[in-house]
């Protein structure tokens, strides 16, 4: 992993994520989303225990309680995307969850005005209308499905994944390494996901093969696309790394038309290319301010 450029990491970890989703696509067929959930975690959460010891680190940390609320809108976030990839096209839930930029530079704005330090950049509030330009287009055809729903829970799970990446430039401001962060994360996943699944009726008894193979791959490809995509914003630029982040939603589109017979329109297609464009507007004019995002995105 080492010896690859970031650019070449953010691309296979696109790749990784988009793969991912298709596994958690499966798996909803078998599965409730708690124990998706509570599966990517457990996995999650072993393979970075193991990767702490190896590089010497320790787990103990100064701020539980910060780890603690990131934990809990990251994992709420998770859950409601995977619920989404579940019931929508999956290039549509993975681009609803991207809105995340988007989300929030509309923060930032919503900041400055009840703060009233600084002026309201209007290229800002360009690029929110935009996105939300974007998620009319895209989610007008669902209607006619009667999917709306599953598009508004997908919408929600960008609103609380950018509330976890600014949990996570938190943390990373108070000297929290990425591991940890993502350590903590996973546990949280484990958690609440064991808790909910057993409040439902208790995990599920694999009946086949294929579907603790589909969550173990859904564990292993989630934790190893999060290692590369944080290695390659260590020592890539933000902005190229945010915009082959992107890549995402076109490896989304290949697979849900190639495995899923994914019917997506024109409107949906434009949507789409609205909220990327919104997104990177965003990541582009955020970094050029004074809250300047330090940290690397992990998975909500």
């Amino acid at each position: 992993m080492g010896r690859l450029s970031a650019p070449a990491l953010m691309v296979l970890a696109s790749f990784l994520f988009a793969t991912m989703s298709v596994c958690v696509k499966l798996a909803s067929e078998l599965y409730d989303t708690a124990e998706i959930v509570f599966y990517r975690g457990m996995v999650g959460a072993v393979v970075l225990f193991l990767v702490a010891r190896r590089q010497g680190g320790t787990l103990r940390t100064p701020v539980p309680a910060m780890h603690f609320w990131r934990s809990v809108s990251g994992v709420l976030a998770l859950g409601l995307w995977f619920y989404a990839i579940g019931n929508l096209p999956l290039a549509t839930a993975m681009t609803l969850n991207y809105m995340s930029s988007v989300w929030m530079a509309l923060f930032l704005i919503g900041g400055a005005v009840m703060l009233g330090t600084s002026k309201v950049d209007g290229r800002l509030v360009a690029t929110v209308l935009l996105g939300f330009i974007g998620v009319a287009l895209i989610l007008r055809p669902t209607i006619e499905q009667n999917q709306l729903w599953h598009g508004l829970i997908g919408l929600m799970s960008g609103v609380l994944a950018a509330t976890a990446y600014l949990q996570v430039t938190a943390l990373g401001r108070a000297g929290e390494p990425v591991y940890r962060i993502v350590f903590y994360f996973s546990v949280g996943g484990m958690l609440l996901g064991l808790v909910t699944a057993l409040a439902s009726g208790g995990l599920s008894t694999h009946t086949t093969w294929q579907g603790p193979v589909l969550l173990l791959a859904v564990g292993v490809l989630a934790t190893v696309a999060q290692m590369m995509m944080t290695r390659a914003y260590g020592v890539g630029r933000p902005l190229v790394n945010a915009s082959l982040q992107y890549l995402g939603i076109a490896f989304s589109f290949l697979y849900g038309a190639l495995l899923f017979n994914d019917k997506i329109t024109w409107m949906a297609v434009l949507g789409m290319c609205f909220i990327v464009a919104s997104g990177l507007g965003a990541t582009l004019l955020r970094s050029r301010t004074a809250f300047k995002d330090t940290t690397t995105p992990t998975e909500s």
